[in-house]
This record gives structure tokens, sequence and C-alpha cells, in this order.
């Protein structure tokens, strides 16, 4: 009896290792990278670039409440965030009621009417992302 057996034995033990060794291809299939190490096969990302605005105004110096124009770029910001105008006042920066939305290209427009006659230190932001400090002068 045991030797008409040993074959339906051979047979079904062939079977459960052939679907326990494709399982075991599938679940490697699932995830690919808990199994490797090859470096081949490791992809690198390419880092965000790093948040950025720059600011230029459309003149150096303006009446007082006369509209101009501050343009320019951003890099690392989402597009429809907004940028906003700030003005250093007694060494603190007061966010002004100007801002603009960025473009799909990372391109800015912002309309601007200033009153504090002088000099006045400005600058674009979008959250903690700052420009550089521009100066408008008000006659």
């Amino acid at each position: 009896m045991v030797s008409k057996r040993l074959p339906l034995r051979i047979a079904v033990v062939g079977v459960l290792g052939s679907v326990s060794l494709a399982l075991t291809g599938t679940a490697m299939a699932a995830t690919p990278a808990a199994h490797t190490t090859s470096p081949a096969v490791v992809t690198h990302s390419t880092p965000a670039p790093k948040p950025g605005i720059t600011a230029k105004p459309s003149v150096s110096s303006v009446d007082a409440w006369q509209l101009f124009r501050v343009t320019g770029k951003t890099t690392g910001l989402q597009a429809g965030s907004k940028v906003t105008l700030q003005q250093k006042r007694h060494g603190e920066w007061v966010t002004l009621p100007a801002s603009a939305p960025i473009a799909r290209s990372g391109s800015y427009s912002l309309g601007v009417k200033l009153g504090i006659k002088g000099r006045n230190d400005l600058r674009i932001v979008s959250g903690s992302t700052a420009s550089p400090v521009f100066d408008v002068t008000v006659r």
C-alpha cells in the first residue's frame, strides 16, 4: 500500500511547493523595496527646489498714493498660493493689504500704492519665504 501512495504523496508535495513558491513571488512583487537591496533598483528622488522669491519694483521713486507694480518669480512655492507685500516700520515688518496669486509659471505681479513719504524698505513674502529687501522712495 505504501508503494501505491508514494507517487501521490510526491505529487501533492510538488504541487504545494509550487503554490507556496508562486505566493512568495507574488508577495515579493507587491513589496519590491522591502526585499531588494540592489543599488540598481533603489531610486533617488530629486529634492524639491529651495523656496525663493525675487522682487523688482517698476519704479524707484513715486508720488504718494501713485500706483506702481512689483513683479518677480518664485521657486519651490505652490502655484495659486499668495505673495504679500511687507513694509519695514520702526524695525518691524508690517504686512500691507497688497497680495497676488502665484501663476503656474511661478511669476506674480502686484499693484502697490504707498503713502508714507521717504524711503520705504519693502519685501515680498509667502509663508516663511521672503524676497531680498528693495526700496521705493515716496515723494
